[in-house]
């Protein structure tokens, strides 16, 4: 079983997770909503990659007008198509 985030990392990962766009702070605070409490270190690192794309390519990511093999400034990992499939999920 993958380690989960403590709560400092996950405080710490929230506030990185802060973006300029709007549209993206929306995908992301869905995002926590659902998986604050079952996030693990993986996912975590997964995230993180996400959050070093400019505002604008990770909008077009969430929307899938790109795909992470597509923006070669990102690695196309599995924890960052793990996360990328979480952050797409569609509202409930």
């Amino acid at each position: 079983m993958e380690a989960r985030l403590g709560e400092r990392e996950l405080s710490k990962l929230r506030w990185r997770c802060r973006r300029g766009l709007l549209e993206n702070d929306l995908f992301i605070e869905r995002f926590f909503s659902r998986h604050q409490e079952t996030l693990t270190v993986h996912q975590a690192r997964g995230l993180e990659a996400l959050m070093d794309l400019a505002d604008n390519d990770l909008l077009d990511l969430l929307l899938r007008r790109k795909e992470a093999q597509d923006l070669a400034e990102l690695s196309d990992s599995p924890a960052v198509r793990e996360v990328l499939t979480l952050l797409r999920q569609p509202p409930n």
